[in-house]
């Protein structure tokens, strides 16, 4: 199959070959996504086929506008309205109870809920409104890499699996959207993203955290919570502290293994008299290195004599809380120590 490059221009190209029951990637302002019709059964299989993706583990739905969200669900809670009127297009995505039948076990891993997004993306809202069916879109990655930020990524991945891709440039944000569970007693984040803790609990109250892996015997209700992600080829090693980057570089030119050091401008440039060859900017803050988070990772894929990365923490509040939750499942946990 050969994959199309379509331009933000060709969007109705790109909805003949979604509503032909064909894959396309698509952006959005986290990742691209990769679309396929969500009302069609094997359409929604080749995505897992595509991305090698485990069955059991719940696809996102996209929608173009509130109204179809409740075309599909069960209820739309008081809660779910005043989130959507403060979020949505945007980095949230909702978990909410379904009527029955209302998808495919394929869209929903089985489940009674699925989860919902308005993409902060004219041409990806365009091109649903086009097909005039909400489309799922897990990240248009092979599963467990990282995920992709640009049409290039995508290509890399799944050129000759899928249809098409529609190159809108780099993502905006980086990382993947914050998953809020509404379908249960309490709101609960399942995965954090860009709209933070705090910002959703000033539109509705109090809410819960509980971004976890699930047991081999569990069906996950987000993606990320069962199966590893994110992680590139090389180790990761995460560094804790801005501080501990001289050590780490010290440490890590012993082991005599190519390595990279993933890190702002400010910790790369600190650390210039120390001897290193590979090297990727995550910018100058917190809000550049989640945007270049996963670009950093797939950079170091390209140079398969690596073995080794030592990536920049941050402080797990604000937007720190999604970036660490991705770096240390990219890293397995993993952190540089003096002890190393």
């Amino acid at each position: 199959m050969e994959t199309k490059i379509f331009s933000p221009e060709q969007i109705k190209a790109a909805a003949i070959d979604l509503a032909a029951g064909e894959l396309v990637a698509f952006p959005t302002e986290t990742v691209y996504g990769l679309g396929a019709d969500a009302t069609n059964e094997l359409a929604v299989k080749k995505v897992y086929a595509a991305k090698g993706r485990p069955s059991d583990n719940p696809l996102i739905v996209h929608v173009a506008d509130v109204a179809t969200v409740k075309k599909y669900v069960a209820d739309f809670p008081e809660k779910a309205q005043k989130l959507t009127d403060a979020f949505w297009p945007g980095s949230l995505t909702l978990i909410l109870n379904l009527k029955p039948n209302a998808f495919s076990k394929t869209v929903t891993g089985g489940l009674t809920t699925a989860a919902f997004r308005n993409p902060k993306n004219q041409v990806t809202l365009d091109l649903i409104k086009t097909l005039g069916r909400p489309i799922v879109g897990p990240s248009a990655n092979t599963s467990g890499k990282p995920s992709p930020t640009t049409a290039q990524h995508v290509n890399h991945d799944l050129n000759g699996k899928i249809a098409g891709i529609i190159d809108d440039g780099p993502t905006g944000v980086g990382l993947e959207s914050t998953v809020l569970d509404l379908s249960g007693t309490t709101p609960t984040i399942l995965r954090p993203g860009a709209v933070t803790k705090e910002a959703i609990e000033q539109v509705i109250g109090s809410i819960e955290n509980n971004h976890h892996h699930v047991s081999a015997e569990e069906i996950p209700k987000a993606p990320g919570m069962k199966y590893k992600h994110y992680a590139p080829n090389a180790q990761v090693l995460v560094v804790k502290e801005p501080s501990e980057f001289r050590a780490a570089i010290a440490w890590a030119a012993k082991q005599e293994l190519p390595f990279g050091v993933l890190a702002t401008d400010d910790i790369l440039g600190q650390s210039s008299d120390v001897r290193f060859k590979y090297q990727f900017s995550l910018g100058d803050s917190l809000t550049t290195a989640s945007q270049h988070l996963f670009d950093g990772l797939r950079y170091f894929d390209l140079l398969p004599e690596v073995k080794l990365i030592l990536a920049q923490g941050f402080s797990k509040e604000g937007l720190g809380v999604a970036y660490m939750n991705r770096l240390e499942k990219s890293a397995g946990q993993q952190y540089f120590t003096e002890t190393n």
